[in-house]
C-alpha cells in the first residue's frame, strides 16, 4: 500500500537530517543545515515520493532525487531573502540565513545547496534526473529574474517558471527514478504542470499579492480551484493508484498557511 503524505514527509525529514554534505565545505555546513531545518511542509519532495510510489517504484530509491528538489528550493529561498533580492529578515518565524550568518556566508550556503542538489541528482546511473533538475532550476531562475526586474505583465508565464518549474520537476525526477517510459510520461507531466499554478494562486490569496493583487482574491481563488480540478482530472486519466496524489492536491487547494 502506498504511504500517506505524512509518512512520506517523515521519510524526507529523516533523510535530510542524516544527509552527509561534502567535507570540503567545513564550517559552512552549519549555514546549509540552518535553512533546511527551518521546517516547511516539504511539499515538493513528498510529491516526488508519492509519484514514485504511484508509478511502481520504492519511495526510498527516490529519496536522493526528492531531496535534490528540496535543496534547490531551499537554495532559492536563501538567495531570495538576501538584501539584493527580496531583503527579508525573517523566514518561517526565525531570522533568515543572511541575518543569522551574514550576507557572504548565506550566499555561499545557497551556492553549496545548489551544488549538493546536483550531487544527489547525479547519483543515479542515468543522467535524466540531473537533466530534469537542471532545466527546472534554470526555469526557476528565469522566473525570478522576471520578478526582480519588474517584468510582471504576464503573471502566468512568470509563475510557470518561478514556481511551476520546480513542481513539474518534482514529478519528472520521480518518473525517471521509477523508469516510466518517456512515451508514458505526458499524463503524469500534465498533472505536475497544474500544481505550480495551484500552489502559487493559493499563496497569493493568503498573501494578498501576485494574482490576488492583479485580478482580485475571488478570481485568484477561482484560478486555484480550476487548477485543482484539472489536476484531479489528469490523475483520473493515469492507470495507477493515484489516491495519495489526489490527497496532496486536495491539501494544496485547502491550504490556509
Amino acid at each position: 500500500m502506498n504511504r500517506n503524505p505524512e509518512e512520506l514527509r517523515t521519510l524526507v525529514e529523516g533523510y535530510l537530517a542524516e544527509l552527509a554534505f561534502t567535507p570540503e565545505l567545513g564550517g559552512l555546513e552549519q549555514a546549509l543545515r540552518y535553512p533546511l531545518a527551518a521546517g516547511g511542509k516539504r511539499v515538493r519532495p513528498v510529491l516526488s515520493l508519492a509519484v514514485a510510489e504511484a508509478a511502481g517504484a520504492v519511495a526510498e530509491h527516490c529519496l536522493p532525487a526528492a531531496a535534490a528538489v528540496e535543496l534547490v528550493h531551499t537554495f532559492s529561498l536563501v538567495h531570495d531573502d538576501l538584501p539584493a533580492m527580496d531583503d527579508d529578515a525573517e523566514r518561517r518565524g526565525r531570522p533568515s540565513a543572511h541575518i543569522a550568518f551574514g550576507d557572504a556566508t548565506a550566499l555561499l550556503a545557497g551556492d553549496a545547496l545548489l551544488a549538493e542538489a546536483f550531487r544527489l541528482a547525479l547519483s543515479y546511473p542515468a543522467p535524466m534526473v540531473g537533466r530534469e533538475l537542471a532545466q527546472a532550476t534554470l526555469g526557476m531562475i528565469g522566473g525570478q529574474f522576471r520578478d526582480v526586474t519588474g517584468d510582471t505583465a504576464d503573471l502566468a508565464a512568470l509563475h510557470r517558471l518561478k514556481t511551476g518549474a520546480l513542481f513539474s520537476a518534482a514529478v519528472g525526477v520521480a518518473l525517471w527514478v521509477a523508469e516510466v517510459p518517456e512515451g508514458e510520461q505526458p499524463a503524469w507531466r500534465a498533472f505536475g504542470d497544474e500544481l505550480g499554478l495551484l500552489f502559487q494562486a493559493i499563496d497569493d490569496v493568503l498573501d494578498g499579492d501576485g494574482y490576488a493583487a492583479a485580478v482580485g482574491v475571488d478570481e485568484a481563488r477561482r484560478l486555484a480551484d480550476d487548477a485543482a480540478a484539472r489536476a484531479h482530472a489528469r490523475l483520473e486519466a493515469i492507470p495507477a493508484d493515484t489516491g495519495v496524489l489526489t490527497e496532496i492536491v486536495a491539501s494544496l487547494a485547502a491550504r490556509t498557511a
